[in-house]
């Protein structure tokens, strides 16, 4: 153990908990990454027993059209049907348009920008200095775990509703964790799958064209406030990534009454209560997952028992680049 502190424990940034100050020397490019060190890496090395490999990167052409109002991609294809070669072009791809590992410039939190030297990015970094090109060079290796929260919820009686706001306490974290007799350790990488990717890949045209919108958008996740932020990081994982177009429950703040909605808008110290990623990207440096294929691992995780796993991860190489597709493997 690293002696991390407890969630209450942090010092407090803009009124709010904050890691910024617990690694040194380049921690901050890396928040909990830094948890990934060799020596986890090579006990992981010894979960492999089967060799079996889950591949978790989705389609890059789904979800179709993208969510979010991001634009679709065009693969162009150099040369002809007698050219000695080909190449790929892919013409305004955006690297979150699938699965993907949100970086930490991807959100800062205006608290700490208002309060805080530098930028209200993870650390106070300068903008352009956060790059997942430091998580490239390292590479995300370690132990992984998986939440089947999907699986947990159905035999609760209470199976997720895949197009609605369908929220996920920490206690229900938690409490699935328990139920599968899955312990997370310091370091590791949590899954956790809520069966949104299966269900998108069942739904006609209509559904899809349709959710594409940001403001039709219903999706099942994780609670977020200050009970979600506690949590995640007292397990002190390194990661988490979910097979939900956004880890929490979509759209923000649709649990939350008018009146409350109304103060969290008023107040930037309270925006995570609506909108998780203020706090878990800028705030604690927690890497957040999104529209990972979790459908087969999390199958192969119920058959044998064992909900742990190797896990690696190669983001791209992108100098300053905000996220990347996570070409992430799990292997038994």
């Amino acid at each position: 153990m690293t002696g991390l502190p407890d969630y209450d424990d942090l010092p407090l940034r803009a009124g709010l908990p904050c890691a910024w100050d617990v690694w040194t020397d380049d921690g901050d490019a890396f928040g909990c990454l830094n948890l990934l060190t060799e020596e986890r890496a090579a006990a992981a090395g010894q979960l492999i027993e089967r060799g079996r490999a889950f591949a978790l990167n989705w389609s890059m052409r789904l979800p179709d059209p993208p969510l979010f109002g991001r634009a679709s991609y065009r693969h162009e294809i150099t040369g002809d049907d007698v050219s000695t070669s080909h190449d790929d072009v892919l013409h305004s791809w955006n690297t979150q348009s699938s699965s993907q590992w949100d970086g930490f410039r991807h959100i800062r939190n205006h608290a700490a920008l208002e309060d805080e030297p530098g930028t209200g990015h993870f650390g106070g970094v300068a903008d352009g200095d956060h790059g997942v090109d430091h998580w490239a060079r390292r590479g995300i290796v370690g132990r992984g775990v998986l939440a089947d929260i999907a699986r947990w919820r159905e035999r609760q009686g209470r199976p997720l509703r895949c197009d609605r706001a369908d929220d996920v306490g920490a206690d229900e974290l938690l409490a699935c964790l328990a139920d599968q007799g899955t312990e997370v350790d310091e370091g590791d990488v949590l899954l956790v799958r809520f069966g949104w990717v299966g269900w998108y890949e069942e739904q006609p045209t209509e559904v899809r064209e349709r959710i594409a919108d940001r403001s039709e958008l219903r999706a099942p996740g994780l609670r977020p406030g200050d009970e979600l932020a506690r949590t995640l990081w007292n397990l002190h994982i390194a990661a988490i990534g979910c097979d939900n177009p956004s880890v929490e429950v979509w759209p923000p703040g649709v649990l939350l009454p008018e009146d409350r909605m109304a103060e969290v808008r008023a107040d930037q110290r309270r925006l995570h209560e609506a909108f998780g990623h203020t706090v878990l990207l800028p705030m604690l440096g927690l890497p957040l997952g999104e529209m990972f294929a979790l459908d087969d691992l999390a199958a192969d995780c119920a058959a044998d028992g064992r909900y742990d796993f190797f896990f690696s991860s190669a983001p791209l190489n992108l100098p300053s680049g905000v996220a990347s597709p996570p070409n992430a493997l799990a292997i038994k």
